[in-house]
C-alpha cells in the first residue's frame, strides 16, 4: 500500500514534462533575469520530484528539457541586442527539434536533459568553476556577437530557420 501523498488521489500516475533552457543550468552574461526564472522552474521541477519520490509516489515523473536557443520569435528580436549574445553561442535548434526531443523525453523520462547533449556537458562544467565562467565572460559574449552576425546574414525572421 502506498502512502497517502498531498494533492495527489490514490492511483494517480501521469508525467510533467517543462521546457527550462540551458540558462537553467548556468547564468548567462546579460541574461540574469531569464536565467533566475529558468533555475527557479529546474530547481521546482527537482524538488517536486524530489517530494514526491519522499511519500513514495513512483508513477508521478518530472522531466526538464534544458535545450539551446531555439530560432523563434523570442530570438529574432535579439539579433542586435549585445545583452542577448550568449544565446548565440550555440548552434540554433529549430521548434521541431525541440518539439521531437521532447516527445522522446514524455515517453521515456529523465530528470533533466539538455539538447544537445554537449552543450548541456559544457555549461554545467562552467557551473561547477565559477571563477573560469567568470574569466570567459568576454570569450563567451564575443563568440555570442560572431553568432547573432552570423544568423543575422542567414536571414531575420522571415527567412527560413538554420539548417542543423
Amino acid at each position: 500500500m502506498r502512502p497517502w501523498s498531498p494533492g495527489l488521489p490514490a492511483g494517480s500516475a501521469g508525467r510533467s514534462l517543462n521546457v527550462v533552457s540551458l540558462a537553467g543550468l548556468i547564468a548567462p552574461p546579460g541574461e540574469t533575469v531569464y536565467a533566475a526564472s529558468k533555475h527557479a522552474l529546474l530547481a521546482f521541477s527537482l524538488g517536486t520530484l524530489a517530494d514526491l519520490r519522499t511519500a513514495g509516489v513512483r508513477d508521478v515523473h518530472v522531466s526538464c528539457l534544458c535545450p539551446d536557443g531555439v530560432w523563434t520569435p523570442m530570438l529574432h528580436d535579439k539579433l542586435d541586442d549585445a545583452g542577448a549574445a550568449a544565446s548565440f553561442t550555440g548552434s540554433l535548434l529549430t521548434p521541431e527539434r525541440v518539439a521531437a526531443r521532447a516527445a522522446r523525453l514524455a515517453r521515456r523520462p529523465r530528470p533533466v536533459v539538455s539538447l544537445p547533449r554537449w552543450r548541456g556537458a559544457q555549461v554545467r562544467l562552467l557551473d561547477a568553476f565559477p571563477r573560469l565562467a567568470l574569466a570567459l565572460t568576454p570569450v563567451v559574449r564575443a563568440v555570442g556577437r560572431a553568432g547573432q552576425r552570423r544568423q543575422a546574414r542567414r536571414g531575420r525572421p522571415d527567412a527560413s530557420p538554420p539548417r542543423l
